[in-house]
């Protein structure tokens, strides 16, 4: 435990936001505190936990919780962290440690379209954000320079610097799918990726393990437990395995101070000039609710009565099938391609937009379990797999959902975890415009399934989707304190010393991972709360 509890800039969280904000104002001469309700994450670990899990499907296996700091888990079982109430499940998966939930993401580091933050104006639909994309583009490259993306087009969003780092070739297969849908119009490119394409900033180039979800082994990805490590040699604290449980605010509306739980359940009180949260959009919006007072009943930056709603995410639709030509899914990274140029248009004011995955996930598993499972054992096993493992292509679907307000996490009554801190309750529910995308997505899948001479093609169903794990808009932005929770510059509007980051703050969630948008979201709000310190970046 550091010797002072305090600091300038009292972080929340030390994920890929949090830590990169808090390198940027550390870089800057201010003293910055973070804290972290998880672990401290090593990669060693994690990959020798991946390597001896039986789950190998379950992203959370290499990061084993904490009594202290519960996450989300649903493979094998729901372990029932986030109380399900319906009509819909929402199954996010996160984690809580230093880096957050990057050490198993994909990599891929999409910037939105202009568009996106314009839907309400041009498609009459959804939010408008109350900051231009012009005035986000700055903040795209920094990320970007920060994570080293490595790309080779610009998807329709304008760019004032080149990638850092030149795109990673797509695998052979995803060359031949290319070819074949080319006359079709769905076009199949290279993704931006936060993954290195050649060494940069100390870390290998990607040699192709396709683990990247959970864990690159060898750092060629970047996640958040790298923005933390130079976060600290920077001279940011980091206090692991502190549960926050209230942020203290006085009659004013003036944040005092954090108050967190250590591991053996002891109190501890932390202030600063300056707060900032960044926990994610699930367990941010948990603590603001915790922090009910006399003065604010329905706890902080919530007079508005958005805290917490406007739950979006990407459900996800999919299918697979068997091509008439190899393509052996599973050679090189996972996810480094995709088809991209069904994103936007006037069709938005009746349906989601659409983004397609190539998944590249090796499928050698997958299938032996179901071909044992369907009897087949010996020489036909092996000659059956043999010839599945070439033929297989899985894709997934991205759909657009919008922000509703019904569509929301509350705390729990009466559930409680190990530490006596309130379970979240999760009302979900994908709407008809969702459901409407799902069947243009279908459409999709039928042509390029026959372009492909695909057999054997199994779709999922109408209604029943994944979840990407891309948790946006539970304390949306906006330019109005009475249907909003945090203001262009981040800052909350009920609170002047009270800032917010991350993908929560989202008022749109497109059809693309979020974590770059959220990354590049803290680092404008570095900028601001350096500047209400009176200092500059």
């Amino acid at each position: 435990m550091p010797e002072s509890l305090s600091a300038d800039v009292i972080v929340i969280g030390a994920g890929i936001a949090g830590s990169l904000a808090a390198l940027k104002m550390a870089r800057a001469g201010v003293s910055v505190l973070m804290l972290e309700s998880g672990p401290e994450i090593k990669r060693d670990e994690a990959v020798e936990y991946f390597r001896n899990s039986p789950f190998k499907g379950d992203f959370t296996e290499p990061y084993p919780p904490q009594p202290w700091a519960p996450q989300p888990k649903f493979i094998p079982t729901d372990n029932n962290y986030l109380i399900q109430k319906g009509p819909d499940p929402y199954r996010a998966q996160y984690l809580r440690g230093t880096g957050g939930t990057t050490w198993h993401w994909a990599g891929q580091a999409f910037r939105l379209l202009p568009n996106d933050m314009r839907i309400n104006t041009l498609y009459g639909i959804g939010r408008d954000w109350p900051l231009s994309y012009a005035q986000l583009e700055p903040y795209y490259c920094e990320a970007e320079y920060q994570m080293g993306v490595s790309g080779d087009s610009d998807l329709d969003s304008p760019r004032s610097r080149p990638y850092p780092l030149p795109g990673i070739p797509l695998p052979w297969g995803f060359e031949q799918i290319k070819r074949r849908l080319a006359s079709s119009g769905y076009d199949v490119g290279i993704g931006p990726q936060a993954r290195n394409s050649q060494p940069y900033d100390g870390r290998p180039a990607c040699c192709g393990n396709n683990n990247c979800m959970p864990v690159c082994p060898i750092d060629a990805q970047y996640h958040g437990g790298i923005s933390a490590r130079k976060a600290l040699d920077a001279g940011v604290k980091i206090i692991a395995n502190a549960v926050v449980y209230r942020i203290e605010a006085d009659d004013r509306g003036v944040i005092q101070a954090v108050h967190f739980l250590d591991r053996n359940k002891t109190s501890h009180r932390v202030t600063g000039k300056q707060f900032v949260l960044t926990a994610n959009g699930i367990e941010s919006p948990k603590i603001l609710l915790l922090s009910t007072s006399e003065r604010f009943p329905h706890g902080l930056a919530n007079s508005s009565g958005m805290v917490g709603r406007n739950l979006m995410d990407h459900p996800g639709s999919s299918v697979e099938f068997y091509a008439d030509e190899p393509v052996w899914f599973g050679r090189g990274p996972m996810r480094p391609g995709s088809i991209n140029n069904m994103r936007d248009g006037a069709f938005r004011a009746e349906r989601s937009a659409l983004r397609i995955d190539l998944a590249n996930t090796s499928p050698v598993r997958y299938l032996t379990e179901r071909l044992v499972r369907s009897g087949y054992y010996g020489k036909a096993l092996n000659d059956k797999l043999a010839w599945q493992a070439a033929h297989f292509v899985q894709l997934k679907c991205l759909l657009e959902m919008l922000p509703e307000p019904e569509n929301r996490v509350v705390l729990s009554k009466t559930a409680k975890d190990a530490w006596g801190i309130p379970k979240l309750e999760v009302y979900y529910r994908f709407p008809e415009y969702v459901h409407r995308g799902y069947d243009q997505s279908v459409q999709d899948f039928q042509r390029i399934v026959s372009k492909m001479g695909g057999t054997e093609a199994i779709y999922s169903k109408r209604g029943s989707y994944d979840n990407n794990q891309h948790i946006t808009g539970t304390m949306i932005m906006g330019r109005e304190a009475h249907n909003s929770v945090v203001d262009a510059d981040c800052r909350t509007h009920d609170h002047p010393n009270l800032f917010i980051a991350g993908t929560g703050i989202m008022p749109s969630a497109s059809t693309v991972n979020s974590t770059l948008t959220g990354t590049a979201l803290a680092l404008l709000m570095a900028d601001r709360v350096l500047a209400s310190l009176g200092v500059n970046a």
